[in-house]
């Protein structure tokens, strides 16, 4: 087999059919998901073991593949032509290797994303921390490029991010952007984010808070003058707020409490639907930090939020069925959509 032709094909497959997802795996055929289902690639033979290890060396080359085998997986970034990337982990399955790939959309602008307006707002603040959620694969990354490449076309400042592996790439114009990875150009997040308060940072983007230390310094430095955009596999807002507080300790959390509520600029919870005229379309929940939001992570009250969302539409929070009915009357999605994506779907009926 040759591997390169091979990943080639498949790419441009995945392209040309505007999917998002390939995957790989030993005794199996490859398949690859557009939008949002799994189709087989039933024309293609299934791989062998050989062939899973050839393809795994031309994506990740002889040293990852020496972190691949002692850690049993890895995740990394992967190259097509000029104009293609792909994020991507590698794994093992029943001691057999396994891959999955998503294709890295082009930078996109947040009205080309069919965003918020007001996302525009939050890009250009000079200081605080802009949260971006939601599960696996409902453009978060995407929503946080959109919001760098704003930045870097209007003003002149310093732009760190921190990925694991890097995604989107940017190339500096107003400002100086500085790209680093997990594992080649730092050795964490927190060492990158200790760092970043010595390299005279403007913006950071945090590609993903994954333990107390990692948040502890991003809420920090949205403190201390920088903007802050990150983001956090959670459903919803207060969701997430009741996430950070819990990821430390009890005697810590009062602390949290105070300063996210003075530093936490707003959070966006965004789902990808799929779009009646093929594609996918974004839902969302966006809370914006106000006093009345302050006050109730103060005061351990975050279970009332979804309330203050629910009924500061003209304040620009949105929660999330008020966006999919929005989406149902504009004949973008179909009701039976907004139903599987809805929080609640007795209150979304409630809307019509």
């Amino acid at each position: 087999m040759d591997y390169k032709n091979t990943l080639s094909e498949l790419i441009n497959a995945l392209v040309n059919q505007t999917g998002s997802d390939i995957h790989l795996a030993t005794g199996r055929k490859p398949a690859m998901r557009v939008a949002g289902q799994l189709v087989s690639l039933s024309s293609l033979p299934e791989y062998k073991k050989e062939d899973m290890e050839g393809l795994l060396v031309e994506l990740i080359g002889k040293d990852k593949e020496k972190i691949f085998t002692e850690k049993q997986e890895v995740d990394f970034a992967y190259a097509f032509g000029d104009t293609v990337r792909l994020r991507g982990n590698a794994y093992f399955q029943k001691g057999r290797i396994s891959i999955a790939l998503r294709l890295i959309p082009k930078n996109q602008s947040i009205k080309e994303l069919n965003l918020p307006p007001i996302i525009e707002t939050f890009a250009r603040k000079q200081q605080g921390f802009f949260l971006v959620v939601g599960p696996v694969g409902q453009g978060k990354s995407t929503t946080m490029s959109a919001m760098i490449d704003l930045i870097n076309r209007e003003r002149a400042v310093h732009i760190i991010t921190v990925e694991d592996p890097i995604e989107f790439v940017h190339t500096s114009d107003k400002s100086i952007i500085d790209q680093r990875e997990v594992g080649i150009d730092t050795k964490d997040f927190h060492s990158a984010l200790t760092s970043i308060f010595r390299e005279d940072a403007n913006v950071i983007m945090i590609g993903e808070m994954r333990d107390a230390e990692t948040i502890s310094t991003a809420v920090t430095a949205a403190e201390t003058g920088h903007l802050v955009i990150s983001t956090l596999h959670t459903n919803t807002a207060s969701q997430t707020i009741e996430r950070i507080i819990d990821s430390f300790p009890g005697d810590q959390q009062d602390q949290i409490r105070v300063q996210l509520a003075g530093s936490l600029l707003g959070i966006f919870s965004q789902r990808l639907v799929p779009r009646i005229s093929g594609g996918r379309i974004p839902a969302y929940e966006l809370l914006i930090n106000n006093n009345a939001v302050s006050n109730l992570i103060r005061e351990k009250r975050t279970h009332e939020i979804d309330v203050v969302i629910e009924t500061s539409l003209s304040e620009g929070m949105i929660d999330m069925n008020r966006s999919l009915i929005e989406l149902v009357r504009a004949g973008e999605i179909s009701m039976e959509s907004a139903h599987q994506y809805s929080y609640n779907p007795k209150s979304l009926e409630q809307l019509l």
